[in-house]
C-alpha cells in the first residue's frame, strides 16, 4: 500500500478527494492509539535548550503563572475523570457544581452543527440559522479557526474522534496543489475552510477547500496552519495519544508549515510579515505588517511544533534548531518592542526622532505626535498590553484581545506582563469587556481614519464587527488567560454577563455598540463558535486542569543572550 504522503493527490482546491486518497487515512482512523501512560512527564514540557541539544525530556513543569492554578495540576488526567451533570468532564467531585441550564442547550446546538464525511464526524459548520419563515440557512463551511473552540469542547467532553478526523482530513487538504489565478501557494499553506459536497449520482461525499481564492480580498489564512498545530497538541495532551502526532504524515505537515514560516528573505525582524485580512480579522482593518495576533499564534505554534517533532525524524533536527533560534529572537522582540504600559508610554512620548546607528533609543523611529489622544486617558498607571503592530515609523496602539490572550497562554508574555494585561482588563472593564464579552479590539476607528483604513467598509463601521465589535467566542480565551494568571473572578464575571443574553439572543456571532449592547447588524444567529466558546469557558472554569491542553509554561531557556550585532562598529 502506498504511503500517506504519496497518497496526497495534486488537485485544484475545488477537486474532490477520491477513494484511493483515503486508504491510509482510514487505516489511521481505525488504528488503536498508542497511549503515553507515563504521566510523570510529558513531551510538551521539555525546555528549548534540551530539545535543541539532545531531544531529551525534562522534568514536568507547571502550566500556570498563578499559584492558584498550580494546585489543579495533580488532578489532571487526560481523557479521564468523572462527568458532571451537564455532560462535561470533572476531575473531582469537589470541583463540580450545579450546571447552568444554558449548558445543555449549548451542547444541543453544537451537536446540530456537526458535519460528517463518509459516515464519520469531521467538523462543525460555522452556523445553523433560520429565516423568518423557519427555513434552515446553513453557513456550511468548516472554518479551521472557527473549529478550534469546538475541538476543545469535544476534547474536554471526552469525544476526541471528531478532532482526530478533522486533523487528518485538513492534513490531506494541505497536500493539494493550491493556486490563485496563475500563482501557486506554498506547500505548507492550510485551507481557510472546506465544505462537504454531496454527490447523489455517485453516492459519495466530496471535499471542496478554500485556500484564500474565495475569501474577501483573496488573502490566504496565515493563522490556519498555526491553529492546526495548536489543536494537534491539544489532542495529544487531552488523550495521551502521541501516535497521531508521530505519524510521518503529521511530522511532514508540521515541517511544511514551519518551513513556510521560517523561510529566509529580507526580514530584519523575527516577527512574521502579513497582509491585511489574514487572520480572525479577515477584512481590511489596518492590521497589515506585523499584527500581534499572528505573532502570538506564530510563537505558540513554534513551541508546539518543537514539542511534537521527533528529534530522530528525517529533517527534524535541523528544523528544531531553527525553531529554537527563532523563538529566542521572537520572544525578545515582542516582549521588548510590542509592550506598552504607563512608563513605556511616557518614554515614547519623549522620544527623539531621526536617530541613526546602534545607539538609537527610538529604534523604529516612532514619531511621538503619532500617539493618539485617546491613549493618554486610556492607559492606567497599573496595567499594560501588547500593542497591535510595530514596524518602521508605525506603532498601532490599539488593543487586540486575541493576541494578548494567546500571548499569555503561550507564555510569550512574561509573568509580570501577563498580570499587567489582567490588571488592564480590570481597570478598563467597560472599554474592553462592556456588557458582552469580549471586545475584539479597542478603540473603534471612525470618520476620515475609517475611510482610509477600511476603504469605507460598510460592515466594519465604528463599534461593529471587527471594528470594536464584541465577540462571544473570545470568552474562552479570556477565561483561559484568567485561569493561568489566577484571576478567576474576572472569568466568572465575564461568563455571567454572557449567560444573561447569549441564548436569549440566539447565540449571535457578534454584538455592536461601545458596550456591546446590541446584536450585530449583520450577525448570524446560532453561530457555532459563539456556542463552543461559551462551553469551553464554562468547562475550564468547572475543571481548570483542562487549561493544560491549551497553555504552555514559560521556558527559562528562552531568555535571550545579548551579543553585539555584526554591524557593531567601534
Amino acid at each position: 500500500m502506498e504511503s500517506a504522503a504519496a497518497a496526497m493527490r495534486k488537485a485544484s482546491s475545488q477537486s474532490s478527494l477520491a477513494d484511493p486518497d483515503d486508504f491510509d487515512l482510514t487505516r489511521l482512523l481505525n488504528h488503536k492509539p498508542r497511549i503515553n501512560v507515563e504521566r510523570q512527564r510529558s513531551f510538551d514540557d521539555r525546555s528549548l535548550s534540551e530539545l535543541s541539544a539532545s531531544g531529551a525530556a525534562a522534568s514536568r513543569a507547571g502550566w500556570g503563572y498563578g499559584g492558584a492554578a498550580e494546585s489543579y495540576e495533580s488532578m489532571y488526567s487526560p481523557g479521564g475523570g468523572l462527568r458532571s451533570l451537564c455532560g462535561t468532564p470533572a476531575s473531582s467531585t469537589r470541583l463540580s457544581f450545579e450546571p447552568h441550564p444554558l449548558v445543555g442547550e449549548a451542547w444541543d446546538a453544537l451537536r446540530r452543527s456537526v458535519v460528517s464525511f463518509r459516515g464519520q464526524p469531521l467538523g462543525t459548520i460555522a452556523a445553523v440559522d433560520h429565516s423568518a419563515a423557519g427555513e434552515v440557512l446553513n453557513y456550511d463551511q468548516v472554518f479551521v479557526r472557527d473549529f478550534v473552540p469546538s475541538a476543545l469542547a469535544f476534547l474536554m467532553n471526552g469525544e476526541p474522534e471528531i478532532v482526530r478526523n478533522f486533523l487528518l482530513k485538513t492534513l490531506l487538504l494541505q497536500g493539494w496543489e493550491k493556486r490563485i489565478d496563475r500563482f501557486k501557494l506554498g506547500e505548507g499553506a492550510m485551507p481557510a475552510s472546506f465544505k462537504v459536497l454531496k454527490d447523489p449520482k455517485r453516492g459519495v461525499d466530496k471535499l471542496a477547500a478554500d485556500f484564500g481564492e474565495s475569501a474577501i480580498g483573496r488573502v490566504a489564512p496565515v493563522d490556519s496552519g498555526f491553529w492546526w498545530i495548536i489543536v494537534l497538541r491539544a489532542y495529544t495532551k487531552s488523550t495521551g495519544d502521541v501516535s497521531l502526532a508521530e505519524t510521518p504524515m503529521c511530522q511532514k505537515g508540521i515541517r511544511l508549515i514551519m518551513n513556510q514560516c521560517l523561510a529566509e528573505g529580507f526580514d530584519t525582524f523575527p516577527t512574521l510579515l502579513c497582509a491585511d485580512g489574514c487572520c480572525m480579522i479577515d477584512r481590511r482593518m489596518g492590521v497589515y505588517g506585523y499584527p500581534i495576533e499572528i505573532q502570538a499564534l506564530f510563537f505558540m505554534a513554534l513551541r508546539c511544533a518543537l514539542l511534537m517533532l521527533k528529534p530522530d525524524g528525517e529533517g527534524n533536527k535541523e528544523m528544531m534548531e531553527r525553531i529554537v533560534t527563532r523563538l529566542s529572537a521572537l520572544s525578545y522582540h515582542v516582549r521588548s518592542y510590542f509592550w506598552l504600559d504607563f512608563p513605556q508610554l511616557n518614554d515614547i512620548y519623549r522620544f527623539k526622532t531621526e536617530e541613526y546607528s546602534h545607539t538609537a533609543v527610538n529604534k523604529f523611529n516612532v514619531i511621538p505626535e503619532s500617539i493618539p489622544d485617546w491613549l493618554f486617558d486610556f492607559m492606567p498607571t497599573r496595567g499594560g498590553y501588547f500593542v497591535g503592530n510595530v514596524s518602521p515609523a508605525r506603532m498601532d496602539f490599539r488593543w487586540f484581545a486575541l493576541g494578548n490572550c494567546v500571548a499569555i497562554l503561550a507564555s510569550l508574555a512574561t509573568p509580570d506582563q501577563a498580570a499587567s494585561i489582567m490588571d488592564l482588563v480590570e481597570e478598563r472593564w467597560d472599554d474592553l469587556v462592556g456588557d458582552m464579552p469580549v471586545k475584539i479590539c479597542y478603540p473603534a476607528i471612525e470618520g476620515h481614519e475609517w475611510q482610509i483604513v477600511t476603504g469605507c467598509d460598510p460592515k466594519n463601521t465604528r463599534w461593529s464587527y471587527h471594528n470594536g465589535g464584541s465577540w462571544p467566542v473570545l470568552l474562552w480565551l479570556l477565561t483561559a488567560a484568567c485561569i493561568k494568571t489566577g484571576r478567576l473572578k474576572i472569568a466568572r464575571r465575564a461568563i455571567e454577563l454572557a449567560e444573561a443574553r447569549l441564548a436569549r439572543d440566539g447565540w449571535p456571532e457578534y454584538y455592536d455598540g461601545k458596550l456591546g449592547r446590541y446584536i450585530g447588524k449583520q450577525a448570524r444567529k446560532l453561530q457555532t463558535w459563539s456556542i463552543a466558546g461559551y462551553l469551553v469557558a464554562k468547562m475550564m472554569l468547572e475543571d481548570p486542569s483542562h487549561l493544560g491542553m491549551i497553555s504552555l509554561e514559560e521556558d527559562k531557556a528562552m531568555k535571550p543572550v545579548l551579543r553585539r550585532s555584526a554591524s557593531w562598529t567601534v
